[in-house]
């Protein structure tokens, strides 16, 4: 393959983007289509929150939407509304087939205040396993409820939920290019960041406070940061030639960023401030798109050293370096999972990018978790146990989530336009 060709296929993102094409409204709402479940669903009867019609959304169809999202809990049916501080009659949730219980109330504390209560029971143990009272604005009823929702899930899976969590995208309205941010579910969609020309390679800092990403505003790739509380912005990269595909260091000081320098792409090291840029990778091919893992002492890229564009691994000081990816002609875009286990990325086979995840601890073990085939930009759920990817539906480009064991898929469309590059964001503490 010739090195232009490569080069245009590494960067996978600024071209898929370049090419949307449809106009779409800044407060949109996704619409969330969900196949397939978990295994071992969970059956859980969630009750209407006593009172809850006096706040502006209901807490008990957000928690009921997250769950049934997630793939892994049956719902059962209840039919009218349980305080928390009813009492539960164990013997009769058992005879309905639930193995556990949601129940709780709203109450008005104020002019824009309301005070939201929660229990989950076990129903089994006629134990309860949790509950909390939250002080919460009226803005804040939606995200509560997801809190609610984040905690039920972690009690009766172990693992963190992430319903509580944001995701950030692009897409184009007109010769408008948007980022957007929103709830994990795809509601509540803020605009961060408008520009008439490409944004490409959004990623959240571990912090959660800010994104960085690849703006095309000067007619050339410059890397940017922009503060999502403040909306201060600052120029990172923008060396001669290429500047583009940023990912944070753990712990939040460092970026990595694909530098051409005039020459040939490699992947540098740079400071928060843009300061101190440090090449890391050496090689006669293109090198890009690397990723630290989640202990910080590797770093992950694609390379076409080897004569076409495959994934390795080198010591975060550039040392060191393997190759990880064997299957295929064709594979880019590394993602490390929260835990550093698994490694997610787009592979090209019989004629389509998929989705592809690996065992890192197992003899790189494969699995396919996506079943499109033009897919690309794939981000871990913080939680380590779901994927978001933009793919294409059609012609049109749409979000997809796969969990890692590739039983539940979820597609995320707007109704009038395309959405690409997605990004998760981290655990908000």
């Amino acid at each position: 393959m010739k090195k232009s060709s490569i080069s245009k296929a590494l960067f996978t993102g600024w071209f898929a983007l370049m090419a949307l094409t449809a106009s779409i409204s800044a407060q949109a709402q996704m619409r969330v289509e969900i196949s397939g479940v978990g295994s071992n669903q969970i059956p859980i009867a969630v009750a209407a929150f006593a009172n809850e019609e006096i706040s502006p959304q209901l807490v008990s169809s957000i928690i009921r939407d997250d769950l049934n999202r997630s793939g892994y809990f049956r719902l059962i049916d209840v039919g009218s509304a349980i305080s928390e501080t009813a009492t539960v009659d164990f013997e009769n949730w058992k005879g309905k087939g639930a193995t556990a219980l949601v129940v709780g109330s709203v109450q008005k504390r104020g002019e824009g205040r309301f005070d939201v209560r929660y229990k989950l029971f076990d129903v089994l143990k006629g134990d309860m396993l949790s509950g909390f009272a939250m002080d919460t604005p009226s803005p804040k009823i939606r995200l509560t409820a997801h809190k609610i929702a984040d905690d039920i899930y972690e009690k009766l899976t172990g693992i963190p939920g992430v319903f509580s969590t944001r995701i950030a995208y692009v897409t184009k309205a007109g010769s408008e290019y948007r980022l957007e941010i929103s709830d994990a579910d795809g509601e509540g969609v803020q605009v961060a960041l408008t520009s008439k020309e490409p944004i490409i390679s959004p990623i959240w800092s571990p912090d959660g406070m800010k994104v960085a990403y690849v703006s095309m505003e000067l007619k050339k790739p410059i890397v940017y940061i922009q503060n999502l509380m403040t909306g201060q912005r600052t120029t990172v990269a923008n060396f001669k030639g290429n500047n583009s595909s940023p990912s944070w260091s753990p712990d939040g000081s460092k970026l990595l960023v694909t530098l051409s320098k005039g020459a040939i792409a490699q992947v540098y090291s740079i400071n928060a401030d843009g300061s101190d840029a440090q090449r890391l990778s050496n090689s006669g091919g293109i090198d890009t798109e690397g990723r630290y893992s989640p202990d910080g002492r590797y770093i992950y890229f694609v390379s076409d050293r080897s004569g076409g564009a495959q994934i390795y691994r080198m010591n975060a000081d550039g040392s060191d370096v393997k190759r990880i990816t064997f299957k295929g002609s064709y594979n880019i875009s590394p993602r490390i999972s929260p835990d550093g286990n698994t490694m997610v990325y787009i592979s090209r086979r019989d004629g389509g990018d998929q989705v592809y995840a690996m065992d890192l601890l197992n003899n790189g073990q494969e699995l396919r978790l996506s079943d499109t085939n033009r897919d690309e930009s794939p981000s871990f759920a913080p939680n380590g146990r779901y994927v978001l990817y933009a793919t294409q539906t059609g012609r049109r480009g749409t979000l997809g989530i796969a969990s890692t064991d590739a039983k539940v898929k979820q597609k995320l469309t707007i109704q009038a336009g395309e959405i690409r590059e997605p990004t998760w964001g981290p655990f908000m503490k």
